[in-house]
């Protein structure tokens, strides 16, 4: 990321919206946004470091109410909420950090929140779990803020492996998230 480029079309944006990027309030904030799209764009770069396992037997593992924080890619306005993961592990479990991480990964960048749970869902199946089901519920300010003006919540799931099997996915849903939720998916 060019934080230099990126402060001089900050400041070229102010000019543009009819503000004076010289006044007091201003004067920092170009840089102030470099440095804020350097955080919360750094899943880019981040490797989820998931290859640090424990030899352990367990049927099931649930990590709950990861929160995260994204940005939209349509309209670059964030998008935020809670991601629940479920994996079965094939003889190894992973620390629970790393599945907070894997998120942070995928939810520091660009993003539509879909794209999102299935790269969190593929990344684990590729990790070779015998099964993972990822639920995201999250809130956009895309569409509070503009457009149709909702406050309602948007969520999405995905499963691979053994959670394909109908009858475990429901049993599993309502240790992810209150089951009025997830009805009919």
């Amino acid at each position: 990321m060019n934080k230099k480029r990126i402060m001089k079309l900050v400041r070229e944006l102010l000019i543009e919206l009819g503000e004076d990027p010289d006044r007091e309030g201003l004067i920092d904030t170009p840089r102030r946004v470099a440095d804020l799209y350097e955080e919360i764009f750094n899943g880019y770069n981040m490797d989820s470091e998931l290859d640090v396992t424990f030899s352990e037997e367990s049927d099931t593992v649930v990590a709950r109410e990861i929160q995260f924080y994204s940005m939209c890619e349509h309209h670059m306005l964030p998008f935020y909420g809670k991601a629940h993961i479920a994996y079965m592990p094939n003889g190894k479990v992973f620390g629970i950090s790393k599945l907070v991480r894997l998120v942070e990964k995928f939810s520091r960048r660009l993003q539509i929140q879909e794209r999102m749970t299935k790269q969190i869902a593929d990344e684990l199946e590729e990790l070779g779990v015998k099964g993972v089901l990822v639920v995201i519920e999250g809130d956009h300010m895309c569409m509070k803020m503009r457009g149709v003006r909702n406050n309602s919540k948007v969520m999405t799931i995905a499963y691979r492996g053994e959670f394909k099997n109908k009858e475990l996915r429901e049993s599993m849903l309502p240790l992810l998230c209150d089951k009025r939720e997830y009805v009919n998916r």
